[in-house]
């Protein structure tokens, strides 16, 4: 199975400039060894099961609770039975009928 988590979380009480904190969510992904893709919007990242996404989320917010007071955070998931590693592959897919794309 893979599922494909698109999310962006960060706090909305720590002013203009929040990369810092997103910054340390990305760190922790990156040391989960989970693939994942950073984005200008947000992050993807590829799992096995849907379990194992939501824990990364639950940990990306164990980062940021011990000093920020509100966290903001948006989900989108697409999840396929039978399919794995989606996140290249459906990149692939498009360059197969338009050539390179940027990533």
């Amino acid at each position: 199975m893979s599922v494909l988590l698109e999310f962006a979380m960060f706090p909305t009480n720590k002013g203009e400039s929040i990369s810092p904190y997103v910054s340390r969510i990305i760190k922790l992904i990156r040391e989960s060894g989970v693939t994942y893709q950073l984005t200008a919007m947000g992050t993807i990242i590829e799992t096995e099961t849907l379990a194992e996404a939501l824990a990364v989320v639950q940990q990306c917010y164990n980062v940021l609770e011990p000093d920020c007071d509100r966290v903001y955070s948006s989900l989108k998931f697409d999840i396929r039975k039978g399919k794995s590693k989606c996140l290249s592959e459906k990149i692939k897919s498009v360059e197969n009928i338009i050539g390179k794309v940027n990533t």
